[in-house]
């Protein structure tokens, strides 16, 4: 039998490659929608994935042939991996490979919001010179919290290592002593003890029920007063309208945020209009269009995390 596999989104052309040598008949079509994936799934043995493509029990019974999953990143709530499991299908995703853009990125957006940097460029290009008004403040000294130590959270705590800070690190799943590589890191065992002493605080979580909304208005409320939320992780583990009222009150200082509730700019209601339209407006608040894990050496890095997982999955099995 043919051993086909659909690959719906752009991707590094080693991953093509990489299938074929193994034996893949691959059909690219990045442009392809969930309804057309739905009609023709059946036919293929394996399917790439970014994020437009949800994987539900009625795409699962009419996958007949499906072998095995490969998402090209970390999120896998568009997947449901148990109703997976009972079908026999395995379930990849590939954190290795965009880690290391995210805890860049993440630090990036915190340089540019502490540093004004948005604003001052904006100006200087309009031929606007005010030092003064663009004056930033420094990291060093401050105490940054990071909510979930995996893939993304371990690489951000990696490149704050040189920078003066008091870093503390929760993750609720991790058993003691997984920051043990890192002198510079604190582990804690709570959030609350990140909320009372953060400056700054970082998320690096799945979307799933427990962290749906996590920062909402009592989170905001039981942190420090002026404090900076980073959101790399999944827009809707932030209540987009609490953290506008934080905003507003000051209770929160400034936001970096590269993932939103709601990522789909023509679907938007006039509520949400409304509410990213003040965000846009929020010289405080610095916002990247989902792009923390896209880079150029990401989009090769995760080509290859994947293959290493297909070659093994079927090592092993």
């Amino acid at each position: 039998m043919t051993r086909r596999v659909l690959i719906t989104d752009d991707c590094d052309s080693h991953l093509i490659a990489g299938l074929t040598l193994r034996g893949y008949v691959c059909d690219f079509r990045p442009t392809i929608t969930l309804a057309e994936t739905i009609d023709i799934i059946g036919d293929y043995t394996g399917l790439i994935i970014n994020s437009k493509i949800t994987v539900d029990q009625v795409f699962l019974d009419r996958a007949v042939l499906l072998e095995f999953i490969g998402r090209l990143g970390s999120g896998m709530e568009i997947v449901d991996r148990v109703y997976a499991s009972k079908k026999g299908v395995r379930v990849l995703s590939s954190p290795e490979g965009n880690r290391n853009a995210v805890g860049e990125h993440a630090l990036g957006m915190l340089l540019a919001l502490s540093n004004h940097l948005c604003r001052a460029d904006r100006e200087v290009r309009a031929g606007v010179w005010e030092r003064e008004k663009n004056r930033g403040w420094e990291l060093w000294g401050k105490t940054i919290g990071i909510v979930g130590f995996g893939h993304t959270g371990s690489s951000f705590a990696t490149k704050l290592s040189g920078l003066g800070m008091r870093v503390l690190v929760y993750d609720k799943y991790l058993g003691s002593g997984y920051a043990h590589t890192m002198p510079w890191v604190e582990e804690v065992k709570s959030i609350d003890e990140i909320q009372r002493n953060a400056d700054i605080v970082s998320l690096h979580l799945p979307l799933t029920s427990e962290t749906r909304w996590l920062v909402d208005v009592d989170f905001i409320g039981a942190c420090k007063t002026g404090w900076v939320l980073i959101n790399t992780s999944r827009g809707a583990c932030v209540k987009t309208e609490d953290l506008l009222a934080g905003l507003r009150s000051g209770q929160v200082m400034g936001a970096c945020l590269d993932v939103f509730e709601n990522e789909k700019v023509g679907s938007f209601t006039p509520e949400e209009m409304k509410s990213y339209g003040e965000l846009n407006r929020m010289e405080q608040v610095v916002m990247t269009p989902h792009i923390a894990g896209w880079t150029i050496e990401s989009k090769r890095k995760m080509a290859e995390v994947l293959l290493e997982k297909i070659d093994n999955l079927f090592i092993n099995n």
